[in-house]
């Protein structure tokens, strides 16, 4: 199954092609789906590409090729989806505006909010998530694994959003890497030449380390949860 905007992007790169035999270029087709930058047109298309429904042309540049639509679509349904990428603001207050709100960004796993876990690096799929719990950087999910940081409101199981970045403030829930190999999710804390990282529960006990071996991966920007 496809997110609004993956559907939306195909049907937009399967229009071009049927009329002019040429891809859209990356900015045009940020335009089309009002993305804020290219970087969301790369995952739309990764994401795309794996799931099997458009092929990139080996030393073409901009080269496309649509491999299959969506199932159940209409022809009318097809030119009225294509149709929604043009420029104009329509004044929609259902759920396709509200499609219109979300991004997708690359899930890497699962991070312990306890004891350190290896992290993990490559994104193996994709989420959409509201554009206003985005921050201004690239930004990516994690599943939260451990409840060390449950008096902060983040639970076992949850999904935060993480904003890529090297630094972040005393007091920031961060994602640190601690001897470039164990992931974890805790509030920073510098202590001259050491760095703690703060669990949010009366039950776990504070990490410190030496500074130099705490690494800040981005900080937490936004949270969900799925209810079963």
């Amino acid at each position: 199954m496809l997110t609004a905007k993956q559907q939306q992007l195909l049907l937009f790169i399967d229009k071009r092609l049927n009329s002019g035999g040429v891809s859209p270029s990356f900015d045009e087709m940020k335009d089309a789906l009002g993305l804020k930058s290219k970087s969301g047109v790369h995952r739309l298309i990764s994401a795309l590409e794996e799931r099997g429904f458009i092929k990139r042309m080996a030393n073409r540049a901009r080269a496309l090729e649509v491999l299959k639509l969506p199932e159940g679509l209409s022809p009318e349904e097809m030119a009225s989806e294509a149709s929604t990428t043009s420029n104009v603001i329509k004044g929609s207050f259902g759920e396709e505006s509200r499609n219109s709100d979300m991004l997708d960004i690359p899930m890497h796993g699962k991070i312990a909010a306890g004891t350190p876990i290896e992290a993990i690096e490559n994104a193996d799929s994709f989420v959409p998530v509201p554009s206003s719990m985005v921050g201004r950087g690239d930004c990516y999910a994690l599943e939260i694994s451990g409840e060390s940081m449950i008096e902060l409101g983040i639970m076992d199981g949850d999904t935060v959003i993480i904003e890529s970045g090297q630094t972040a403030r005393n007091g920031e829930v961060v994602v640190a890497l601690v001897n470039r190999e164990e992931a974890t999710l805790k509030t920073l804390q510098r202590d001259g030449a050491n760095v703690s990282l703060v669990p949010a529960n009366s039950e776990h006990v504070t990490q410190t380390y030496p500074a130099e071996q705490v690494q800040v991966q981005g900080r937490l920007v936004g949270l969900f949860r799925k209810y079963h």
